[in-house]
């Protein structure tokens, strides 16, 4: 029998952890928010605030712990993935983890063992992209093969401004490994190698930081993947990626927004953060998720597809400080994820 709802426990309540908080309450259906877990318990208690039944917590143990928690949604920094993931795979409770799912290869190697030894996916890493409606309608036409064999992905990703803190390795295993994930789905392939070109940093991009970048893959289908990356553009949050194929091209993250006519001058609204840009992915990924997991299954990106992102990022973050094209090495692929991922 399918659960009346889901009772799920968020980790972290930051700017996205808080998001998906009011996204669970208040959008999705089939699901309630049970627990909130947070070092800052005040900010777990402000994104909790006027959720009837919820539990407020520092420790993550402890929110998986809390009276019905059933899943996981875990939206922490990325360096405390690992062990919530580990945490939640040893109780058995399902969970959609927000990427990086570890920042670091050999870290998410280890989710990918512990859940292939448990003989059952239980993780979805949370790339909305896949859930975008272009971006959909765009690995469709690339399935169905009306426009001939793929030959090259031409991708944008800008930001307004980058948040303190920010290196230049960030821009590719932080804002690039969306990229990295979006092509091996939409190509059906895996990336082999990554070259990294560094023009002159922009005025606008706080000193020391390399940014922009055209970050270059290579695939093991002969295609090629290039990207932009410019996190600090000064005019709004822009993502793109065009396919140029044997008969012809097909290009998602056009602007459609609302056109705006002041003063004389007229012009498209341009988003300012991935929130606005994508939150109809977010929302579809995790009403998604909760419909899935209410009847036993996985069906998004698994902890395998967390796993090469992170291995392919950390081959660009190499390149970039050598300069060199760098070839991407993965570890064999288990079993369990045979027919998942790509």
């Amino acid at each position: 029998m399918v659960p009346e709802l889901l009772g799920v426990a968020v980790l972290g309540a930051g700017h996205m952890g808080a998001d998906h908080v009011r996204r669970l309450d208040r959008v999705v259906s089939g699901a309630r928010v049970a627990a909130v877990a947070d070092p800052d318990t005040a900010r777990a208690e402000e994104a909790a605030a006027g959720i009837e039944g919820v539990t407020v917590h520092a420790e993550t143990e402890a929110a998986l712990d809390a009276p019905g928690v059933e899943a996981v949604l875990i939206a922490s920094p990325g360096p405390a993935h690992e062990e919530a993931l580990l945490a939640a795979l040893a109780r058995g409770l399902p969970v959609l983890c927000e990427k990086p799912m570890v920042p670091e290869s050999e870290g998410a190697l280890r989710v990918v063992d512990a859940e292939a030894r448990g003989g059952r996916r239980l993780a979805q890493v949370g790339f909305m992209r896949r859930y975008d409606a272009e971006y959909r309608r765009l690995k469709r036409v690339l399935d169905d093969g009306r426009l001939g064999r793929p030959l090259m992905l031409h991708c944008v990703h800008r930001n307004v401004s980058s948040p303190p803190g920010f290196t230049s390795a960030m821009l590719i295993d932080s804002s690039v490994s969306h990229e990295i994930d979006a092509a091996r789905w939409l190509l059906g392939q895996e990336l082999t190698a990554v070259t990294v070109l560094r023009p002159r940093p922009s005025g606008g991009a706080p000193r020391g930081l390399l940014d922009p970048q055209f970050v270059l893959f290579e695939t093991d289908g002969g295609a090629l993947v290039d990207v932009e990356v410019f996190v600090n553009c000064g005019f709004g949050y822009q993502v793109r990626c065009e396919a140029v194929c044997e008969h012809g091209s097909a290009r998602a993250g056009e602007d459609h927004g609302l056109l705006l006519t002041t003063a004389g001058t007229a012009g498209a609204e341009v988003p300012q953060d991935y929130l606005v840009r994508f939150a109809d992915a977010y929302d579809r990924e995790v009403q998604a998720w909760v419909d899935a997991t209410r009847q036993g299954r996985v069906t998004g990106p698994s902890a395998w597809d967390g796993y090469a992102a992170s291995a392919v990022a950390e081959a660009g973050v190499r390149a970039l400080e050598s300069g060199l094209r760098t070839p991407v090495e993965l570890a064999p692929r288990p079993a369990l994820y045979a027919d998942t991922g790509r």
